[in-house]
């Protein structure tokens, strides 16, 4: 009877560790930047569509404007949409950036690290500018609007 509780007890221990390897993995892997190029930066401007809180990102979508304040819009004649993923909604929150402090129609201009496979998305490279409903003159820029810094 011991050895068999000895060989269970050493199945349930490698299954343990199997599954603590997998999940501390799977953990490295979603906090990995390699997905976006580090190397190019975009500052774009645009109008928030969505504020999506998250535990661990936070996501801004937005409709990007041209320097008139019109909207942008692809070769299918839809307007051009972006995402910027933040840090977690509870540390952006601190600093002033929430679903009530970013409603929807809020003109922001991000910088941002893109996808490296091309779809417009992005990772927080710098400041998210915050301009109010409407384009100031000049454009939105730390000059014209408020600063978060990351």
């Amino acid at each position: 009877m011991s050895k068999f509780l000895s060989n269970r007890h050493r199945i349930l221990s490698s299954v343990i560790l199997a599954a603590a390897t997998f999940v501390s993995f799977s953990a490295v892997a979603h906090h990995s930047f390699a997905m976006y190029d580090r190397t190019k930066e975009m500052t774009l401007t645009g109008k928030l569509t969505r504020f999506i809180p998250g535990a661990n990102h936070a996501q801004l979508i937005f409709e990007l404007i041209d320097a008139n304040g019109d909207p942008i819009t692809g070769d299918d004649g839809r307007p051009v949409a972006w995402g910027v993923e933040t840090g977690p909604a509870s540390q952006i929150a601190e600093q002033g950036i929430t679903v009530a402090s970013f409603p929807v129609g809020t003109i922001i201009t991000v910088t941002l690290n893109p996808l490296r496979d091309g779809r417009t998305v992005g990772v927080l490279a710098g400041a998210i500018i915050k301009c109010g409903m409407a384009l100031p003159a000049g454009g939105c820029t730390a000059a014209t609007g408020e600063s978060f810094t990351r």
